[in-house]
């Protein structure tokens, strides 16, 4: 069964750092592009960063670009998300997708996702 399972998600104050996870089982990771998308209350979701099947490119967000950073090890099925200066409006549910894809290739189109995780909510408050 193809399970991604979300964890990293908290309160933080703006400026601070914080850390998301997408842990995945019952698949070759190494064949999935792997997005981060997140919803804010009342707001549509939002594709914010991916990266490819061999980890040799990634796409950002206007909105996160220079801030976050996304990396996997495909060793231990593991897909992070540095998320820096963080801003009140990066609160919302954060959610890892998988979609089988090109090893060079990735997509923050919700729409191009086979599977998704449940989501960690990440809060950015004074």
């Amino acid at each position: 069964q193809l399970q991604l399972v979300e964890s990293g998600g908290g309160l933080v104050q703006p400026g601070e750092t914080l850390r998301v996870s997408c842990s995945m089982s019952g698949f070759t990771l190494d064949t999935y592009a792997i997005g981060l998308f997140r919803q804010a209350p009342g707001k549509e979701r939002e594709g914010i960063a991916c990266i490819s099947p061999s980890g040799g490119r990634a796409r950002y967000a206007d909105s996160v670009l220079g801030r976050f950073g996304i990396r996997r090890d495909n060793t231990e099925n593991t897909v992070t998300l540095q998320m820096n200066r963080l801003k009140p409006e990066d609160t919302g549910t954060y959610f890892c997708a998988a979609s089988r894809t090109p090893s060079n290739r990735c997509s923050i189109d919700e729409f191009a996702m086979e599977y998704w995780g449940k989501g960690t909510l990440v809060t950015v408050s004074p």
